[in-house]
């Protein structure tokens, strides 16, 4: 049986167990980069728009380091960190975790040149890069042999799972982009886009982060450093 059998089952009882909170952190960090993207574009107008996209980036980085310190927070049944405890303790790995995004979005990208399945196989090994740091304390470069070692044995059935939630996620969108469609454009897509991110992310958060534990109890290594507690990573 794969280490794997039953993970979405498990992320939505999780999910639907700790709703509220996982909800509240996500639509919390969208809510303000949407605010602060509309006032420097309304403010500083072109040279407002590309300040907004780095705020947007960085707003994003802490978001998924922000969701799967929460992940690993409630997994012994109880909220111990509420919103801005969450955000404090994600921040440390902030750096780590942009420093590994941005350096895996290069090598999809150019996976995805080179005749898409490079970049497939890529999305689907480098996917545990953010437990790596956040849980598992891995500095941005130690993240992606982590990540690959983790993957490694049961990469199919990690791409069928991430196929199966990209699914979910597009579904909600669209639902999203009919309920709204006497919106105008503009509208409709931010709104879409924020309720949509505020919902789905959090539990594509809760899938990753339980595959991350999962994978590596199957390798027999710890999650987590002996230390435990939620310092910054170690190089």
């Amino acid at each position: 049986m794969s280490p794997l059998s039953g993970v979405l089952s498990e992320a939505w009882a999780l999910y639907k167990r700790h709703a509220p909170h996982f909800i509240v952190i996500a639509f919390a960090i969208y809510l303000v980069i949407a605010v602060i993207n509309a006032l420097l574009s309304w403010a500083l107008g072109g040279v407002g728009v590309i300040l907004g996209w780095v705020i947007s980036l960085t707003g994003m980085f802490l978001l998924q380091a922000a969701l799967v310190t929460a992940v690993q927070d409630v997994r012994d049944g109880r909220v111990d960190l509420d919103l801005g405890a969450t955000i404090s303790a994600a921040m440390p790995f902030l750096t780590a975790v942009a420093a590994a995004s941005v350096l895996a979005g290069i090598g999809i990208a150019i996976g995805f040149a080179l005749i898409i399945v490079p970049g497939l196989i890529l999305v689907t090994f480098w996917s545990l890069l953010v437990p790596a740091i956040v849980i598992g304390r891995a500095g941005p470069l130690e993240s992606f042999s982590r990540s690959w070692r983790t993957v490694r044995g049961n990469g199919w059935h990690v791409f069928c799972t991430f196929i199966m939630v990209f699914l979910l996620y597009v579904v909600g969108e669209w639902v999203l982009q009919f309920i709204l469609i006497a919106l105008p454009v503009a509208w409709r897509n931010l709104i879409a886009d924020l309720i949509a991110g505020a919902l789905v992310t959090p539990f594509i958060a809760i899938v990753t982060t339980l595959i991350y534990y999962r994978l590596t109890a199957a390798h027999g290594e710890q999650a987590e450093p002996a230390q435990g507690g939620y310092g910054p990573f170690h190089a």
